[in-house]
């Protein structure tokens, strides 16, 4: 369930309202040590339907298989064991949560990925990965020739995934060796075919060498002249990726046409490019961005305006559904060319309106919450995702029949999130 806080709210009385621990309510929705909450904060309630008693000298596998399940189980429904996996006699293990699910006759998501940088935090992204199926590691670049641009550190990254049997993927982008974008690659590359042979080259001893599993392609700002050029590069690419035994997927600009204008959108062909690859990933956010003016950043009614487009052109259980796990704070009054939005975590966006005294307000529309605070005296809107924004996502993923999720991404805390996922789906494992 979703708890609303009202006047007067506190996790005590909510808790008790809905017969629940309080410290586990606590734990679900990361409140922290302050007893203050937000009017118009959305808590995650879960509701235990079995929960196991620990005996002296049980084991979390012993436990799993009582049950029919797996020590993985256990941890997406108490990923407080995460952090201490130490068993003691009296404690209380959650089994099975009442499942409110998406209704009969839906299949459950194939898969549930998210991207990382590979300097990201490992306890934070750790709590992602008993819900996730695929982990997309962010960035490998690429040279001209078809070299190959490394990122650092993925050997733990890799270590993480094989433990938690999540599928890795390697991302390719038009990452340079300085570290930066440059979109001018993508044309480079798809202009010249040894290039390409050198790069499919590369890109398969890299995955056989580190043991990943899938190819994902994130290529942004396709100058439209080489729209039939991108098509058949990942036709091609998908291909020899294939025939190793490597599925290939395309990340995609958020269209709702297929004329739709501007150079973000005019390069990518979503029907051709969603049949060249195995599957593909709607990059459905940033509608509110960092230099834009003030709004949701993924704001529901736009998403499924999306989604009817896609699923008009690519087989639906292609289609995975990328959500966004951030939002932004902007400056008022906003000035176009000049504000500057600044990145904020959703836990970080609550902490920040519990200090400020700020009522979260929630767009019915948009399906997201936002709220006002004054700093200096200057006023901020602040734009971000909670539990009932992402059960509309979800809702959309369900609906449409869609392959599943992928989340920008695994670098900030959502805790609540991960839950809720799990209270509404069931994991595929492979």
């Amino acid at each position: 369930m979703i708890h609303v806080v009202r006047p007067g709210d506190s996790a005590a009385s909510i808790a008790a309202a809905y017969g629940v621990s309080e410290p586990r309510l606590r734990y679900d929705n990361q409140l922290g040590t302050s007893s203050a909450l937000a009017v118009g904060q959305a808590l995650l309630v879960l509701i235990p339907q079995e929960v196991h008693l620990v005996t002296p000298g049980e084991t979390l596998s012993e436990i799993a298989a009582a049950y029919g399940l797996n020590a993985i189980d256990l941890v997406r429904n108490n990923p407080f064991l995460l952090e201490d996996g130490d068993l003691y006699a009296g404690e209380s293990l959650v089994i099975r949560y009442e499942r409110e699910g998406v209704g009969p006759g839906y299949e459950t998501p194939k898969d549930l990925g998210g991207y990382l940088y590979t300097d990201g935090d490992i306890y934070i992204i750790g709590q992602s990965m008993p819900y996730l199926t695929s982990m997309y590691l962010f960035s490998y670049g690429f040279t001209t020739e078809g070299g190959l641009v490394l990122p650092q550190e993925q050997e733990s990254w890799l270590s993480m995934a094989g433990y938690f049997g999540v599928r890795p993927v390697l991302v390719l982008t038009p990452l340079t060796a300085a570290g930066t974008f440059n979109s001018n690659l993508i044309s480079v590359m798809l202009r010249d075919p040894a290039a390409q042979e050198t790069l499919m080259a590369n890109l398969l001893a890299e995955l056989e060498k580190e043991s990943y599993e899938a190819l994902d392609v994130d290529f942004e700002f396709v100058p439209p002249a080489d729209r039939e050029l991108y098509v058949d590069f990942i036709g091609r690419l998908t291909q020899r990726m294939n025939a190793q035994g490597y599925p290939v997927s395309v990340a995609l600009v958020p269209k709702t046409s297929d004329d739709q204008p501007g150079e973000f959108y005019e390069g990518v062909d979503y029907g051709a490019l969603g049949a060249a690859a195995n599957s593909v990933l709607v990059m459905a956010y940033e509608w509110g961005y960092t230099f834009g003016p003030p709004m949701a950043v993924a704001p529901v009614d736009q998403v499924r305006r999306v989604v009817e487009y896609a699923v008009s052109r690519i087989e639906r259980t292609k289609i995975d559904l990328g959500i966004p796990n951030y939002g932004y704070d902007w400056l008022l009054p906003y000035e176009r060319g000049r504000s500057r939005a600044r990145v904020v975590g959703n836990i970080e966006a609550v902490e920040l309106a519990v200090r400020a005294g700020s009522e979260i307000l929630f767009d019915e529309t948009a399906q997201s919450p936002y709220f006002y605070y004054t700093q200096a005296g200057r006023e901020h809107v602040v734009w971000f995702e909670d539990v009932r924004s992402m059960k509309a996502r979800f809702g959309l993923i369900a609906e449409y029949g869609l392959r599943g999720a992928g989340y920008w991404n695994l670098m900030r805390p959502f805790r609540a999130n991960w839950l809720l996922w799990n209270a509404t789906f069931e994991t595929v494992r492979r």
